[in-house]
């Protein structure tokens, strides 16, 4: 059994406030902010001449962030952002006039931004209508395993075996769920899953990774190219001049230098969610947003609530009669107590630094302000 308080404790920005706002951003642990700057001083002492091997130590992370989703370090490319990543995606698709670009209501902008950038419809719908809007023009489907909105958390697994069956490009993010809920790309085995990593995996900004399924990942070249598109990059010396020679791993979506203080601060990050197990760390979040559910529905709360297969989700979703959402939230800042409004609701997202007296203190709160 983890000690969480003495977790809690490597998260400086936690102290003289209670943060239940990860979905929004997560907070950095001290092993994280000392990774970041360890490899500034590096550059120091080395004046970057050793850069070569920040690619070696980038290969570990890469062994890292498949161990966390269950893929192997050959299917991971480390990318800005997830926007990038979704241009990636779309890259895999011979997109016609008439085709479909399906996603659910209340996603995240990125998902429902994306159709414009290729001229296709964009088809939005409810969980539970899902299977009914894939048709012949559905081309691709970009959904979030968590959603940022409504908390959503969508049963996937039959569903993408289904699309990929169908010729459907499957686009998963799970920057809302990656380092607080369990996720198997192996069994899943989506097209693409994407994650931007400064939300529940406790990153720095700039650090994002994009699984690639083997066989898009054969099928697929680069949709932007510099100097590390060759796979012959390593090669400083004598760089290859001419068309580039696409490696066979997803290495080769890297197209250039990456952020590495980012990535060292990442790999920190990955080895603090490593030590606990995201086994545990699962079991912690969900049943802190339990706790939530219950005493907000004690105070009249409605939820979000969705028809079909869905799973538990760490993000609570919940609007009280009479009160404004957004305004509440911002009462409640003036306190020091941090969540978000989205919409109409209230979003509350504990991660396994929170604790049950953060939940004490936000629901004693709402209780005065709505009163």
């Amino acid at each position: 059994m983890s000690d969480w308080a003495a977790i809690r404790a490597e998260f400086p920005s936690l102290q003289g406030r209670t943060f239940l706002n990860t979905a929004t951003f997560g907070q950095l642990p001290t092993c994280t902010k000392e990774a970041a700057m360890a490899h500034f001083d590096r550059r120091d002492q080395t004046a970057a001449l050793d850069f070569l091997e920040w690619f070696d130590d980038l290969d570990q992370t890469r062994a890292r962030v498949a161990r966390l989703i269950h893929g192997t370090k050959e299917d991971i490319a480390f990318l800005p952002n997830a926007g990038y990543a979704l241009g990636l995606a779309m890259s895999a698709v011979d997109w016609e006039d008439g085709d479909e670009m399906l996603t659910l209501h209340h996603e995240f902008p990125n998902q429902l931004y994306g159709h414009a950038s290729v001229n296709a419809h964009s088809v939005e719908c409810d969980w539970h209508e899902f299977d009914s809007h894939v048709t012949a023009r559905t081309r691709m489907v970009a959904l979030s395993t968590v959603n940022y909105t409504t908390g959503l958390r969508p049963n996937l697994e039959r569903l993408v075996k289904e699309l990929r069956g169908r010729g459907i490009v499957v686009y998963l993010d799970g920057t809302q769920s990656c380092g607080a809920l369990a996720f198997n790309c192996t069994a899943i085995a989506p097209d693409f899953f994407a994650v931007d990593a400064y939300k529940w995996m406790i990153s720095p900004n700039g650090a994002t990774f994009i699984y690639v399924h083997p066989e898009m990942c054969r099928r697929l070249s680069p949709n932007v190219l510099g100097w590390r598109s060759d796979k012959d990059w390593r090669n400083v010396t004598h760089l290859h001049h001419g068309t580039p020679r696409f490696g066979e791993s997803a290495e080769k979506y890297e197209p250039g230098m990456m952020a590495f203080a980012s990535l060292y601060g990442m790999e920190a990050s990955l080895g603090l969610i490593e030590e606990i197990g995201i086994t545990q760390i699962e079991q912690r979040v969900l049943q802190l947003a339990d706790t939530l559910r219950t005493e907000l529905a004690a105070m009249g709360a409605e939820f979000f609530r969705s028809k079909g297969d869905c799973l538990p989700s760490q993000i609570v979703t919940a609007s009280l009669p009479g009160v404004d959402s957004a305004m509440l939230a911002k009462k409640l800042a003036e306190q020091n107590i941090n969540i978000s409004a989205r919409r109409a609701y209230l979003r509350i997202s504990p991660h396994f630094y929170n604790n049950e007296d953060d939940l004490a203190v936000l629901l004693a709160a709402i209780r005065k302000l709505h009163s």
